[in-house]
Order: C-alpha cells, then structure tokens, then sequence
C-alpha cells in the first residue's frame, strides 16, 4: 500500500480526511481487500470509502505498470467498464427534461435500422427508450459475439455500419418488457439517440454535458491524452497455459472500444469517479453548488432512475434482492437502499455502490481478470465486506 498524498488530492479538487481517522472495519476490510487481490493475481487495485463527498479512507496496491515497476497511486487511470452507462443514461435523461423526447417514445423513431433484427414476438416497434434503460427491451447482451480470437479481429466493432449490418444476424431474446435482460447494444441503441436530437457525436455531447460541469477533467474515452500517459494503467490476463500453468499477460495501456464506447469506454483516476460520486449522493464539493449540479441533472430525475424495476435473477450474484433501474443496480441489504454498478472490460474490473440516504460510498477497481480460476469466495466475501462500509 503507497502513501496517500494529500498534496495530489488537493490539486483534483477532493477532500479527505487523515487515515488516521478510518472509520471503524476499515483496517479489517483492507485485509480482505489485499487478500482478495494476492488470491487472484491482481497486479494492480484501489479502493476509496466516501461520506458526503469526502473521501475518508483510500487504499491502493500494486502495479499500474509492472514491468516498469510503476505503483498505483491516486493519480492512476483505469478504465471503468459498464459504469459508462449511467453517463449515456443521464444523457437521455437530460434530453427528456429539456422535452426533446420521451421515455416512452419507440426506440424505432431515432433507430430505425432495428427493424431489420429478427423479431420473433412482432414487437420491436413497441419497444421504448424506458426498456433500453432498464434493460427489458430483449436485446442480446454482447455487441460482438461473432469472434475467434483472430489477430486480425477488432475488440469491438469499430463503426455504426458494422453494427447495422450484423443487426439482421440477431435476435430479440424475449418478449419485450417481460423480464430483465443484460444488453450492451442496448446502451449503443441510445447513444445513436442522443446523437439524432443532439447533432453532437455521443462522446461530445458527454463531455459537454456531464465531464465539463463536474469537472470531470482528466475523464476521456478510447485513447489515452498524451499529457495523461504517464498515468494510465496497464490491463492483464491471467491465464494458465497448455500445460495448466497459470501466466500473466500485459495487455498494455490502451485499446479501441469503438462504436461500443456508450456502454463501456470510460477511463478516469478514482478521483474522477469520487467527484461523480459525490454529484450522485448530492455532496456539494468545493467549486460545485446545487445549481450546477441541477443543470447535469435534478435530484427528482435521479431519483427517478433509482426506482427499482424487473428482479436481477441473472446478475453475477444471484442477488434476489437486486433490481434493475434505470441503469443503476438497485438492491436491498439489511434494510439499507444500495444503488451503483459494476464494470468489466479488457482487464479492467470495478464497480461502484452508495447510499443517498447516508452519503456513503465505496469505489473499487482492478487492473487484472483471472481467467484461470472462477469467481472465489473470497471474492464475493470483499464485495460484502464493501457494502458493509457503507452502514457508517
């Protein structure tokens, strides 16, 4: 674990507290977290507790770049996966309240290339903006299933014309507003919304809508700024070999998320993520006010997407009591109304949760995906352990 620096913290316009005052299960919950992290060969991670904004207790480990023997600090870029979503989500809302369209206009009046899908159950031309955000709306969960690990092969498809011509090679998995059902494109569906109304390109109209007015400045997607590299992780794999060895593998900093970007291509330090999380929890942070956090978006359309909808019965926890917003998890613990996300892309894993009704919450990430081992224990004992946190 490096050193928190107050210094870099203050430059990003954060607040914090000494380690000294680490609230109480803190020092218990980082030896879950480190054991966690040495379990599944994790090169590098970081963790951050908040309450009102504030950033009470960090931690970080490891490696951002292991070769070079570059530690992970505050200032380290990750990439923060499906957690994009809730910005492409806040997009649309935005739009809704300036009354350029409705939750409940088909999705076929700004898409119509949808038609083209198989549509088994007759219906795509009643399904909404609202089943997009919710997840309800059928579509398949993976953007680019057709792959064979060739070299040759893009991580994502690159282009909108990629997407439309695979659009007649898919299907709707279920009857549209019937049930929960994970989907990416979904995400990449709305973006082409917020495009149509906007005129701006998605990653654009994002930038001006949200990173901008909470100084979200060292957020950006796809490739990493130059003036930002020295910071940007690297990503692993960990894998185990022909003869059952398990191997890391150094993927490198950057790769190209392409037209899939309004489902997964954020990348940003935590203190980024801390600063979003506070606009989330209401927490006015200094160069913030409540007018500035009311032009992104009002505590009444949030909240809004904090309603929960169809049961989560095919999250990764099997949680049964998780629901699906309007992009954000919305789930039910010992009483206690938990929202966030999680994210996984390339080697990059995260997730984020909070509590407006306490102000709490925690931001975790890593730098590595274990595929040589499945989903552990202890693994699923350090994302309770988080979530215990935040009853502070």
């Amino acid at each position: 674990m490096k050193p928190f620096s107050f210094v870099a913290a203050a430059l990003l316009g954060v607040s914090t507290v000494a380690t000294g005052q680490a609230p109480q299960g803190w020092a218990e919950f980082t030896k879950t977290f480190q054991a966690y992290v040495d379990s599944d060969q994790v090169v590098g991670a970081s963790v951050i507790l908040m309450k009102n904004g504030r950033v009470v207790s960090r931690y970080e480990s490891g490696y951002a770049d292991r070769d070079k023997r570059v530690s992970v600090d505050s200032q380290t870029i990750f990439h923060w996966g499906s957690i994009t979503k809730s910005l492409t989500a806040i997009g649309i809302m935005q739009l809704r309240d300036r009354g350029k369209l409705s939750l409940d206009d088909r999705i076929i009046r700004w898409v119509p290339e949808l038609r083209t899908m198989h549509d088994a159950y007759g219906m795509m031309d009643s399904i909404t903006i609202r089943m997009l955000l919710s997840h309800t709306a059928g579509f398949q969960n993976g953007t680019w299933p057709y792959g064979n690990d060739k070299p040759w092969e893009p991580f994502e498809p690159t282009t909108w014309s990629q997407l439309v011509a695979m659009m007649p090679y898919q299907e709707l998995l279920f009857r549209p507003g019937s049930r929960y059902g994970y989907s990416n494109p979904a995400f990449i569906y709305l973006a082409r919304v917020i495009e149509q109304v906007s005129g701006d390109p998605w990653d654009a109209y994002v930038q001006k809508n949200i990173f901008a007015p909470l100084q979200l400045d060292r957020s950006y997607f796809r490739g990493t700024p130059y003036f930002l590299a020295a910071h940007r992780s690297h990503n692993y794999y960990v894998r185990k070999d022909s003869s059952g060895r398990a191997g890391t593998t150094d993927n490198g900093a950057d790769f190209d998320p392409g037209i899939t970007s309004p489902n997964g291509a954020w990348n940003a330090p935590v203190n980024d993520l801390v600063k979003y999380t506070a606009f989330l929890t209401n927490a006015i942070l200094p160069g913030m006010s409540r007018e500035r956090y009311d032009v992104v978006l009002s505590r009444k359309s949030l909240e809004e997407m904090w309603q929960p909808g169809k049961p989560m019965s095919q999250s990764y926890e099997s949680n049964p009591d998780q629901w699906m917003g309007l992009s954000f998890f919305v789930r039910d613990r010992n009483g206690q109304r938990i929202l966030g996300h999680t994210g996984s892309q390339a080697g990059f894993r995260s997730f984020y949760y909070f509590v407006p009704a306490n102000g709490m919450a925690v931001i975790a990430v890593f730098n590595t995906t274990n595929f040589a081992a499945p989903a552990s224990a202890l693994q699923r004992r350090m994302v309770e352990a988080a979530l215990d946190l935040l009853k502070q």
